[in-house]
């Protein structure tokens, strides 16, 4: 089953980025699903089978964001299981 939204944006949002309808669509689709996984609502596997993506090739989209592939795992939780290894 597929589900569909319509989002009503004006005209010139797109043409502020220098995108057409249809890649702008896709940047939508894509920056949303990047955020979804950032705030941890998404795993990397569901966000890539729904762009159409492999798991890597998902994860290596994530540098285009600026988005960590470790999600919310940030340098404190890093350092806190260095000093419990």
């Amino acid at each position: 089953m597929k589900g569909m939204i319509n989002i009503e944006y004006p005209e010139s949002l797109a043409n502020t980025l220098r995108l057409s309808g249809k890649d702008f669509a896709s940047e939508m689709k894509t920056s949303s699903l990047v955020k979804l996984y950032e705030l941890g609502k998404v795993s990397s596997g569901v966000a890539a089978r729904v762009l159409g993506l492999s798991r890597l090739n998902f994860l290596e989209l994530l540098a285009k964001y600026n988005v960590s592939v470790l999600g919310g795992y940030d340098t404190d939780d890093l350092n806190e299981d260095i000093a419990n290894a």
